[in-house]
């Protein structure tokens, strides 16, 4: 997931020039297609933990409230900047394809969409706030706290 979240990210690399450099040209074009495996992935993630037992936290209980806040932001951040992506994408008229199969054909612009659609770049910005805060925690962990939650993760 983190390997495929930081590739997503490059694409605010389109941001310098338009686009025209050697991140823009060739590793974006795979946001579409890698941004709907998130959306894949994450759903099974948020499946498989709804369908287990999660251990006790060890954490002092505000703690532990700041982590779920946390990590719920992050599955939410991970779950809507697809979708908004999608619906940009149908609302504006291209259609949805996902590794070569048409899912939505090409078909008139639909407000609504574009207009949830808007939300895809401000979530990103946020999506990419919590990233870094999360490896930043991620750190504290492991090098002030030595707790193993880093190794756990990796």
């Amino acid at each position: 997931m983190a390997v495929l979240v930081a590739w997503q990210m490059l694409k605010f690399f389109d941001r310098i020039d338009e686009g025209e450099h050697w991140v823009g040209q060739n590793l974006v074009s795979w946001h579409i297609t890698i941004g709907t495996v998130i959306l894949l992935v994450v759903v099974l993630r948020l499946f498989w933990a709804a369908c287990r037992e999660n251990p006790p936290s060890t954490l002092m209980p505000i703690t532990s409230m700041l982590a779920r806040i946390g990590h719920f932001l992050l599955y939410a951040g991970m779950v809507l900047l697809p979708i908004t992506g999608i619906l940009f994408m149908i609302g504006n008229g291209y259609g949805f394809g996902f590794l070569g199969m048409q899912l939505v054909a090409e078909g008139p612009e639909v407000p609504w969409m574009i207009a949830v659609g808007g939300l895809h770049s401000p979530i990103a910005w946020l999506l990419l706030i919590m990233v870094i805060g999360h490896a930043g925690m991620a750190l504290v962990h492991h090098f002030v706290k030595k707790d193993g939650v880093l190794r756990r993760m990796l």
